[in-house]
């Protein structure tokens, strides 16, 4: 089929193009430049056309998504709805299943997700949900921070040996990038402990999270894979960690980003995962604030890094992360059920629920500092909305956080009229802050600086050539001021006039139309395959001895994946 987006208002910062009246053109589920007169018309005069949107992070297949459910039975009860002729039903709230991922993410204009941490070990099953996710491409990234061979590798500074271990295990668990999480804290938890800070070692590893962390982004960099490194610094949700984010990031200024055509779509060398988490000052929650203010001022003059925002949406949720002792913590705070997972010399894990309560100070303190990082760092290709979903809240929330972003009077009413406790204004600069979004910066940090940040160039923009995956929204922007109807903007972007996936209409006014099946994008390193044999036969004596697992159980093989993009990239080789 061939078909014309007839007169909409397009918003598609990849080709710098602001908000220009044109039609759009795709074919064979990719935009083209012409269609012939046999082709259908859908008219959406005036109304928004964007490409269709990329998370950049988010949880939403893999193990610990099956135990929050088990875990959590009170979540998916919520959201419950009938099965239709083209719907299975729906269930969940926070931890939705997984075909109601695939319907809630098209209905907001989403056609790319990034699952953002696959521990190794447990990659078949996180490939078997991906499997069952519809009308989505997934990314996911795989666990390397606290591996017992990178560990090893690190301490050493072997980083030709590090490059062939992740071209390796890529291809084992059929990843798309290097995922750390609290590089060496979630090993010290298998003892009991964390580190805190930069500079400190695990139990029985003589190495440091600096050591791990410029490890893993030199041989990033050196096998040019197509995003940078994506880290969960140390110390997240700590009062006073604005100094390890930031201490962090600019202990990679020294790395030169490779040249290679793999690598060079992207700017950055590191992508700091919601960096809200990560942005408090003080030293306890008695005296903590916002360190908002230090982060953006460091990311303003850094031409090397980029991150999303993890923003906290006041909802009741479920707090899951490879980040062990950090949930133990806020079990330690809450009270709250608690369940811990150890992934064998890998990575470890933890589930806990989370009430983001609007009268509570410290939720509040959170919720405004996302908003400051969204506001004060300047450039809107630097960073990308999450919600680190579900940490911080469900992704389906997206819409209200937009409507904040390109509204400063609905933020202030919300701090005037008392919706939110005082340190929303007391301890941070939100209040003073008026800046609003377009929808052209919301077009960037939810679809173009996205793709752009993880290498895609065939998604992200409409582009001749590019996936014909596009949303439409049913708001004239012509007649149509967001800042003084910022719950017009949340209906509209919670439920597309049109999501097109790979040329497939999936959704009309709002409804499942149709669906399809999901694809797994992996990268894929070539030039690498006698490096990769001898940093097997090194470390399979260790593997053989250690892991639960036999080898031959542990590979994700082809028929695990669902319709495969397969990456490649040409690495250095010797």
């Amino acid at each position: 089929m061939e078909y014309i987006l007839k007169n909409g208002i397009v918003y598609d910062p990849a080709n710098e193009i602001n908000a220009e009246k044109k039609d759009v053109y795709f074919k064979d589920g990719k935009i083209v430049e012409d269609v012939s007169s046999a082709a259908k018309v859908i008219d959406v005069t005036d109304k928004i056309v964007m490409p269709a949107g990329v998370d950049t992070h988010a949880h939403v297949a893999g193990p610990k998504l099956v135990l929050g459910r088990l875990y959590r039975p009170e979540d998916s009860r919520r959201g419950v709805t009938q099965k239709t002729k083209v719907e299975k039903g729906e269930s969940g709230f926070s931890i939705p299943s997984c075909p109601t991922t695939g319907y809630r993410y098209s209905r907001m204009g989403y056609g790319t997700v990034c699952e953002a941490a696959m521990p190794p070990l447990e990659a078949k099953h996180t490939h078997e949900e991906i499997g069952i996710i519809p009308n989505l491409d997934i990314n996911p990234l795989t666990l390397f921070g606290n591996n017992w061979f990178v560990l090893e590798l690190a301490r050493e500074n072997k980083i030709d040996e590090l490059a062939a271990f992740i071209s390796a295990w890529l291809k084992i668990t059929k990843g798309y990038g290097v995922k750390i999480v609290n590089p060496c804290g979630s090993e010290a938890w298998g003892w009991g402990m964390n580190v805190h800070g930069y500079d400190d070692k695990p139990p029985y590893f003589d190495v440091t999270s600096r050591q791990v962390v410029r490890s893993l982004a030199k041989a990033n960099e050196k096998l040019g894979l197509p995003h940078s490194i994506h880290i969960h610094p140390n110390d997240l949700g700590h009062p006073g960690n604005t100094g390890t984010t930031i201490e962090t990031l600019d202990s990679l200024k020294d790395i030169v980003k490779s040249t290679k055509k793999a690598a060079s779509v992207r700017d950055q060398i590191v992508h700091c995962t919601h960096m809200q988490f990560h942005s408090y000052s003080g030293t306890n929650w008695k005296n903590a604030g916002s360190g908002a203010q230090d982060l953006a001022k460091f990311m303003n003059h850094c031409n090397y890094a980029t991150g999303d925002i993890g923003q906290v949406t006041l909802d009741e949720t479920t707090t899951m992360t490879a980040d062990a002792p950090m949930e133990y913590d806020l079990y330690q705070l809450s009270g709250l059920k608690w369940v811990n997972a150890d992934i064998e010399c890998e990575t470890a894990a933890g589930i806990i629920p989370c009430i983001y309560s609007p009268k509570t100070p410290v939720s509040t303190l959170q919720w405004a500092i996302g908003l400051e990082l969204f506001l004060l760092i300047k450039d809107p290709w630097q960073i990308n909305l999450t919600t680190d979903h579900p940490n911080a809240g469900p992704f389906t929330r997206y819409p209200r956080i937009i409507s904040w972003l390109m509204s400063a009077p609905k933020r202030m009413s919300m701090i005037e009229n008392g919706e939110v406790h005082k340190w929303s204004y007391k301890r941070t600069s939100l209040a003073t802050l008026d800046r609003e979004y377009d929808f052209y910066d919301i077009a960037t940090i939810t679809r173009a600086a996205n793709a752009k940040i993880h290498g895609f160039t065939d998604r992200g923009n409409l582009s001749v050539g590019s996936n014909a995956d596009i949303a439409v929204y049913d708001i004239n922007p012509n007649d149509f001021d967001p800042s003084k109807n910022p719950e017009g903007v949340e209906k509209a972007f919670s439920r597309a006039k049109y999501t097109i996936k790979d040329g497939q209409i999936v959704v009309k006014d709002g409804e499942i139309v149709s669906t399809k099946p999901s694809h797994v994008i992996w990268t894929n390193v070539k030039g690498m395959e006698e490096q990769e044999k001898e940093i097997l036969d090194k470390v399979m004596p260790f593997f053989t001895q250690y892991y639960s697992v036999k080898w031959e159980n542990y590979k994700v093989h082809d028929h695990f994946l669902s319709n495969p993009i397969r990456v490649d990239v040409e690495a250095e080789g010797k």
